[in-house]
């Protein structure tokens, strides 16, 4: 009876503050609608009176745990259950401050930093596949006009990082967090570098090797099991894409200050991350950093760009140029969603339940947040603070010559 009752007062109060086309459905048959339709977009169903109390604190991370544990189901189109969910969570007033934004720090020791990378990277290589390009580039791809295929947009995306960082033939490159090897062998293949690729996952290492052996760039290309912290020597030029959310917001200086060090003189390096739209916590809103915390990038933080260009600043390194890429994030992620629903049957034959309710709402909510600036991702060109002005370009054209 009392949780019959918090029910009914919490469903009014949705329906009254959102009105939102959303049907819950009890295990005993009970219906409550969110608002007033004729036929709901989505339909939660509640499997037991365990799910009741995430249910009344919808935050996306009660929400998706819920979701993950079985405790409920959810029937409807992806993009309308992300949707419900964000305005599940916004409209329950009494906890909307309260789940703003709550700072979180981690170890960040080089052993907790190998198991959080190993944990995400390391469920399989058939699963990421599935749903991303045939080079595997798991990062924001660049669709130069809006039109291209996702294969397209990530090549675009490489040769406009390399093409950013002035690569010319015989330099060497360092990339951080090299995944399965697209950008390295890209840049040796058309660019003539000297290249070194470094990732904890014994997933990707073994894939990448396998490909610069294929590709016949042993020569040109090492790929390491290595701790950025562990690296030695100096690079004409340094990439490190999608890796500095794993690096902790306390350690940032002193991770461009590693870059900094490992950077030739005259060098360029350029940092490829997401950040917070957030400028006090680098949390993002309604619970969301909770779920992917717990249940995705274990240990993973996100600073605002403005901290992120602060540390780099302490680090040694000058930010010459900032681009901001949310909308291709979105768009790259949208796809990513797409293609892991239509290759849904085969992804749970990969990984068991939870972790494919885990990946199906992780990659539709992500999309969600980057189209409306829950969080963003910056590009940001580097070099050595202190070098004479006159060595900087005029303008911003050459970023947008093709490579040969």
């Amino acid at each position: 009876m009392f949780w019959e009752k918090k029910l009914a007062q919490w469903v009014e109060e949705v329906r009254n503050r959102a009105d939102l086309p959303a049907r819950l459905v009890l295990w005993s048959g009970q219906q409550y609608d969110f608002g007033h339709f004729a036929a709901p977009q989505v339909t939660l169903k509640v499997n037991s009176a365990a799910a009741l109390p995430l249910l009344l604190e919808p935050s996306l991370d009660n929400l998706g745990e819920a979701y993950v544990k079985g405790k409920i189901d959810i029937e409807g189109k992806l993009a309308d259950i992300i949707n419900i969910s964000y305005s599940l969570a916004r409209s329950t007033v009494t906890n909307a401050s309260k789940l703003a934004r709550v700072r979180r720090y981690f170890t960040h020791s080089k052993s907790t930093d190998k198991r959080a990378i190993q944990y995400h990277y390391d469920v399989s290589n058939e699963f990421y596949k599935l749903w991303l390009d045939e080079n595997m580039v798991y990062s924001c791809a660049y669709f130069e006009n809006g039109d291209e295929d996702l294969a397209t947009a990530q090549l675009k995306k490489i040769d406009h990082i390399l093409t950013k960082i002035q690569l010319e033939e015989g330099q060497t490159l360092l990339d951080i967090g090299c995944g399965w090897g697209a950008l390295v062998l890209r840049a040796a293949q058309k660019f003539g570098a000297r290249c070194v690729g470094v990732t904890l996952s014994q997933n990707q290492f073994d894939l990448a090797t396998a490909r610069v052996k294929a590709a016949g760039l042993q020569d040109r290309i090492e790929i390491r099991l290595q701790d950025y912290r562990d690296i030695h020597g100096q690079f004409d030029r340094i990439t490190s894409v999608g890796m500095f959310e794993h690096v902790g917001r306390k350690n940032l200086p002193g991770y461009f200050r590693k870059v900094h060090d490992l950077l030739a003189d005259d060098g360029v390096a350029m940092n490829h991350g997401i950040t917070s739209s957030d400028a006090d916590s680098g949390e993002t809103a309604l619970g969301g950093g909770e779920f992917i915390d717990r249940y995705v990038f274990p240990d993973g933080e996100l600073p605002h760009i403005g901290l992120a260009l602060e540390a780099a600043q302490r680090g040694g390194l000058e930010a010459v140029d900032v681009e901001s890429l949310r909308r291709h994030y979105a768009h790259t992620l949208d796809i990513w969603a797409e293609n892991f629903e239509a290759r849904a049957e085969e992804a749970r034959k990969l990984v068991d339940d939870e972790k494919f309710r885990i990946w199906r709402v992780y990659l539709a909510g992500c999309a969600y947040a980057f189209e409306h600036d829950d969080v963003s991702i910056f590009q940001i060109v580097c070099r050595k603070a202190g070098r004479s002005a006159k060595t900087l370009p005029w303008s911003r054209r050459y970023m947008y010559e093709k490579p040969l």
